[in-house]
């Protein structure tokens, strides 16, 4: 049984809002080797009290009790304001919110007192070598918890990130990257065991219509919960992203600690341009020895077990067993 934490930026049943956070969240509930013991939400895909209150709604159509934390409303020093705007507000830009005219949102939620960024420290910290840490928003709460419990990056068993993107054409940057590229160096820096999940191998990933038909075929509340907030993102990406169907980036990372058969992986050092420009934010990696390494001054960048390729077929097997548990 792996005793894991979820820090994430859920938005489902949010009009606009990605869904991979919900599919991770689902395929961590719907799998008996993992023991959920934690969500945090941090700000990114959505504002983190909406974050707050998907995920407590996901609980609550379950009737489950897992606690869960709000976390940070902004990164360390990124100025939020771009990217709130691309993120909250494209969807309508492109007059395409009704693809969610019949998902029903979340309703609001009281948060606890205590932070996300607390809230993991302690636990963590509390079992050393026990608990697993998925960060699949932005590090924004992982980084903060760091900064305040500084022995967490000796006793967490490892985190697993979703974040980055080193050779796509089309991308300089992510978006957990990119909305806090501070707190993506303090923690890929940290010491901790870090797994590390880019966009390079997650857009590797598939899910179409008739995947996400077959997937949620058992008359399951987690099933149902998922075919309902996943069709309007999949019709959006469809028509924005011109792709035959949507990535699944988060739930890569949850499949990959229950099964690592579902993609292969190598260890590289890891860093994050933090320099004001074009290409702040964006990942970058290497192995030792350099075959140049002239002017390259001190190496910087933590190590990391980066995923590079994925079965798909054996990650939508995956998620099927579970929605249907």
């Amino acid at each position: 049984m792996k005793r894991v934490i979820i820090d994430c930026d859920p938005g489902n049943g949010v009009v606009g809002a990605n869904v991979d956070d919900g599919l991770a969240l689902a395929l961590a509930i719907g799998s008996p080797g993992i023991s959920l013991e934690m969500i945090t939400i941090v700000a990114g895909n959505t504002p983190s009290q909406t974050g707050f209150n998907v995920a407590k709604a996901l609980l609550a159509r379950l009737e489950l009790d897992v606690p869960v934390y709000k976390g940070a409303d902004r990164a360390l020093a990124e100025p939020p304001q771009p990217w709130r705007e691309a993120l909250d507000n494209r969807v309508w830009h492109t007059q395409l919110a009704h693809f969610w005219q019949n998902v029903r949102p979340p309703r609001a939620y009281q948060a606890p007192d205590e932070e996300a960024a607390d809230a993991m420290g302690r636990l963590i910290c509390a079992n050393p070598g026990k608990i697993t840490l998925v960060a699949i928003g932005p590090l924004t709460n992982v980084a903060l918890a760091l900064e305040r419990y500084p022995q967490m990056a000796e006793a967490v068993q490892e985190i697993a990130i979703m974040g980055g993107v080193f050779a796509l054409d089309d991308f300089i940057k992510d978006t957990n990257f990119g909305l806090d590229p501070e707190a993506a160096r303090r923690v890929l820096t940290c010491g901790a065991c870090i797994t590390l999940v880019p966009m390079d191998v997650t857009t590797r990933t598939m899910l179409t219509h008739a995947d996400l038909q077959r997937i949620t075929a058992p008359d399951t509340p987690l099933a149902r919960f998922v075919g309902e907030t996943l069709r309007p993102w999949l019709d959006y990406s469809m028509q924005t992203r011109r792709l035959p169907g949507c990535w699944i980036h988060d739930a890569l990372v949850m499949a990959w600690l229950i099964d690592q058969r579902v993609a292969t992986a190598a260890d590289y050092y890891v860093d994050v341009e933090l320099r004001p420009g074009m290409t702040r934010g964006k990942s970058w990696r290497y192995r030792l020895p350099l075959r140049v390494d002239t002017a390259v001054g001190e190496l910087t960048g933590g190590l990391a077990h980066v995923l590079q390729t994925v079965d798909n077929a054996r990650l939508l097997a995956m998620l099927e067993q579970a929605l249907a548990g």
